[in-house]
């Protein structure tokens, strides 16, 4: 079997057309969509980056792997411990492609990702790895031009998998300004409106509406305000994120080209994802993927081609689960210490093959784990990263999909169904790693202990740490005029109260 996977950084779901947007973004995408099979609860287990294409590769949990965060001890996967063998790729922990290898297939990756985030573990499998040198900056004219050579030379072969990364999605939004807009007579999403900019202006948080570029410092982007004060400056910071996604279909169409002159494009099993999705003013965070919500976790997954039964999957899966359906589809075996579990039966034949629940994880902005069920999202925060977070928060995501309105006090009896399948999922995790089961390995060093209190036992997420940057962002609060909130941080300093009984009873935690 051939198999393309476009990987494209920091991509949203919602802002494609296949997935309802009312912008012409997507294409091309949009095309292998009604084609193929789209996915619309498909969720990255751990975020952002690292965690996430850790999970991807390895099919592991990272409450299993360890890798949780973007720097500390929790960015490295724990190793395999005593059992470690002379190599890795006959053991229960290999890689999904060194799992395609040992199916016959050869494997290479266009990214700059193992050198960005130094994670060499994921080229682990690979026969080849070519990085496309800008360490996550570089632009779809700089990524395409690698992937087109090498389908020119190795498209017509037999079974191959090329996995080939995009940025375009990703901060700064610098798409090349002769580009243009093609959105400059279109309305922007109608969320958020003018009084909640307002809101979330007086507030605080780095990438929130007051600071859209981290901890205050402006950029100086043509697509890209300094801060976001009003309709218009998300109008044009919006713009900027559906230009670039606009501009990634534009590079994958010439792919497909390349696949089609040679006379392959039937025989391709053409992937569509992405490592996390991207808030755009949900929870006061802009263009960046900081919690463990709905946006931020939830991704597309589009798959087109050969013997796909075409459709919608609405059921519940985790990232982690795309290797065991691709390893089931090319017959290959699937290893015993993943935890992921092939959905190959809705690719195949549109059978419901989802989990009951899901369980989502930030390490690297936040501390942050969260439960999705039915049209619930529980959001329990532990290091709120710096920002304006309660230790429970409960959103209905049909009723009100970008998360504004928290009904933790209003639907307590929900906040504890949501506690107790989030308290019983992690329990589980542990036993799994105490006993030798799925991803846990007992013989790693740390591998029965939960790493995000690894990660909170280091001082807080890794882009978040209050030694580092609490005393400078606490200097601007105060010259912003946001004393309230310079106060709240210099007393806790990230940490969140975890009184969730006196939270819900509308005590004053804090």
């Amino acid at each position: 079997m051939r198999i393309l996977l476009i990987d494209c950084d920091s991509l949203r779901p919602d802002h494609l057309g296949c997935y309802g947007y009312h912008r012409a973004t997507s294409p091309t995408i949009d095309a292998l969509a009604d084609a193929g099979r789209r996915f619309t609860n498909y969720y990255a287990a751990d975020v952002p980056c690292l965690p996430s294409r850790t999970g991807l590769f390895s099919s592991r949990f990272g409450i299993h792997t360890g890798a949780v965060n973007h720097g500390g001890i929790n960015a490295d996967v724990r190793p395999r411990g005593a059992r470690r063998g002379f190599n890795t790729q006959g053991d229960e922990f290999r890689t999904w492609p060194t799992v395609l290898r040992q199916a016959g297939h050869h494997t290479t990756l266009i990214s700059p990702f193992p050198q960005r985030h130094g994670t060499w573990h994921t080229v682990d499998g690979f026969d080849e790895w070519i990085d496309t040198g800008g360490n996550g900056s570089e632009r779809a004219e700089i990524v395409a031009p690698h992937a087109e050579a090498w389908l020119g030379e190795h498209a017509v072969e037999d079974d191959w998998y090329l996995h080939v990364n995009f940025w375009d999605p990703h901060t700064p939004y610098d798409t090349p300004a002769n580009y243009g807009n093609p959105f400059a007579d279109e309305p922007a999403p109608d969320w958020p409106d003018e009084e909640t900019i307002r809101e979330q202006y007086d507030s605080y948080g780095p990438h929130s509406a007051h600071e859209p570029h981290a901890w205050g410092a402006g950029r100086d982007l043509e697509r890209t305000p300094d801060e976001i004060a009003s309709r218009a400056d998300f109008v044009r910071w919006i713009d900027g994120y559906d230009v670039g996604i606009r501009y990634l279909d534009d590079h994958l169409a010439g792919l497909l080209d390349i696949l089609d002159r040679e006379g392959v494009r039937e025989e391709t099993l053409i992937i569509v994802s992405g490592d996390h999705g991207e808030n755009q003013g949900e929870l006061n965070v802009y263009g960046d993927h900081q919690t463990a919500d709905d946006k931020t976790c939830r991704i597309p997954l589009i798959v087109s081609g050969p013997e796909v039964e075409s459709g919608v999957d609405d059921d519940f899966h985790y990232q982690v689960d795309l290797a065991p359906t691709m390893t089931e589809l090319v017959g290959g075996t699937i290893p015993a210490g993943w935890d992921g579990v092939s959905f190959a039966d809705s690719v195949r034949d549109g059978r419901s093959t989802g989990r009951p629940f899901l369980v989502l994880s930030q390490g690297a902005w936040a501390c942050q784990r969260a439960v999705r069920w039915d049209d619930w999202l529980l959001i329990r925060t532990y290091h709120d990263g710096l920002k304006d977070f309660d230790p429970v928060e409960l959103y209905n995501l049909a009723a009100d999909p970008h998360e504004a309105e928290n009904l933790a006090r209003a639907k307590p009896d929900l906040v504890y169904e949501g506690l107790g399948k989030l308290d019983g999922w992690v329990s589980q995790r542990l036993i799994e790693a105490a006993t030798d089961k799925a991803g846990g390995n007992p013989d790693a060093p740390r591998g029965v202990t939960d790493p995000l209190w690894e990660v909170i036992r280091e001082g807080g997420p890794y882009h978040a740490r209050a030694d580092a940057q609490l005393p400078e962002y606490v200097d601007r609060l105060r010259e912003t005029d946001r004393e309230e909130h310079a106060a709240k941080l210099e007393t806790h300093r990230g940490l969140v109260p975890q009184d969730i009984e006196g939270y819900l009873d509308g005590a004053d935690i804090w």
